[in-house]
């Protein structure tokens, strides 16, 4: 293989340093900009008829916890547990896909390591 050739006898581009930090910079400013985006999105879900609600950010941060009287005074606590777990787990599976298509739409679709 020849210096500067590709594995095919194709020429291998020459990167530019200075554009490469350019892109890496703007990559960088549109992911913080995500990411700030991310604390001020929130997703809001419900179990048990509203029994329960939960109020969680784009960065999967618990935002709010509503519980109703009725399902306070209905006296079942293992359904009001499983209520409020269902309700956790659906708001952050939200925040999960909320996070992945905003930080997807930040990187142009390229798949980072250690990004969701």
């Amino acid at each position: 293989m020849t210096k500067g050739k590709g594995g095919r006898g194709m020429p291998m581009p020459r990167m530019n340093p200075a554009n490469a930090q350019n892109q890496v910079a703007m990559l960088q400013q549109k992911m913080l900009e995500a990411q700030e985006a991310l604390a001020n999105d929130t997703i809001e879900v419900s179990a048990g008829g509203g029994a329960v609600s939960v109020v969680m950010n784009g960065k999967q941060e618990l935002r709010a916890l509503k519980i109703s009287p009725e399902a306070i005074s209905a006296g079942d606590v293992e359904m009001l547990q499983d209520m409020i777990i269902a309700a956790v787990n659906e708001a952050v599976e939200k925040s999960q896909e909320l996070a992945s298509r905003r930080l997807s739409t930040a990187t142009g679709g390229l798949k980072l390591p250690g990004l969701m």
